[in-house]
């Protein structure tokens, strides 16, 4: 069986990004999925970027590791419907953005602090919204109980983490949206189309435990 924590646990970064690494715009991927050099617009963009966390949930079954992800409710005016990780913008009351990570956890799902261990950071991610997303990778131990909040979370789901970070299992594609060609991934499992940035992270992450 392979040992995915230890293979999580070497490839995370460790220590919380600084700010100039936050501000990187080599780093981001919703519009940089296929690489190339940061042009002077996406200098100019990161500046305008909000800052937001999200908790990238292990849970450590013995059966094998799964990836917790949820539907976003359907009533939302921002991202309705959508597969996203726990997590939201960092506010000026968080410590830092494992805070914010950690409380977001809490307040949409019912996670408590308790289950989690927080193990790294991947690389941060800019969306066509306009945030600039930093991934917190962290393990759960199970025995947890979920309580979704109704005014944000539809369902809670779980991905084994092997179907998760198959690079094979996800679509590549590409649109133009607002004047400007952007590429993203795509994967279905059972029933809902993990999408966007979501989908991003999962190729990324893939692409450092698989190297």
């Amino acid at each position: 069986m392979t040992d995915w924590r230890s293979r999580i646990e070497a490839v995370v970064d460790r220590d919380l990004p600084d700010v100039a690494t936050l501000s990187r715009p080599g780093q981001v991927g919703d519009a940089r999925i296929d690489g190339g050099v940061p042009t002077k617009e996406e200098w100019a963009v990161v500046d305008e970027l909000r800052l937001a966390a999200v908790m990238v949930p292990v849970v450590q079954y013995a059966s094998g590791p799964a990836i917790l992800l949820t539907r976003r409710a359907d009533h939302l005016d921002k991202h309705s419907g959508q597969v996203a990780f726990p997590g939201g913008k960092v506010e000026e009351h968080d410590a830092s953005p494992v805070a914010t990570a950690l409380r977001e956890a809490e307040e949409e799902i019912g996670l408590k602090t308790n289950f989690v261990e927080v193990a790294g950071f991947l690389d941060t991610y800019q969306t066509g919204t306009g945030f600039l997303i930093l991934p917190v990778v962290s393990f759960v131990q199970p025995g947890f109980h979920l309580i979704p909040d109704e005014n944000e979370v539809a369902d809670i789901f779980e991905v084994p983490l092997d179907q998760a970070l198959n690079a094979e299992n996800y679509e590549r594609h590409q649109v133009m949206w607002k004047g400007k060609q952007r590429t993203y991934y795509s994967m279905q499992y059972e029933g809902y189309n993990i999408w966007g940035a979501t989908a991003g992270v999962l190729v990324h992450m893939s692409r450092r435990v698989t190297l």
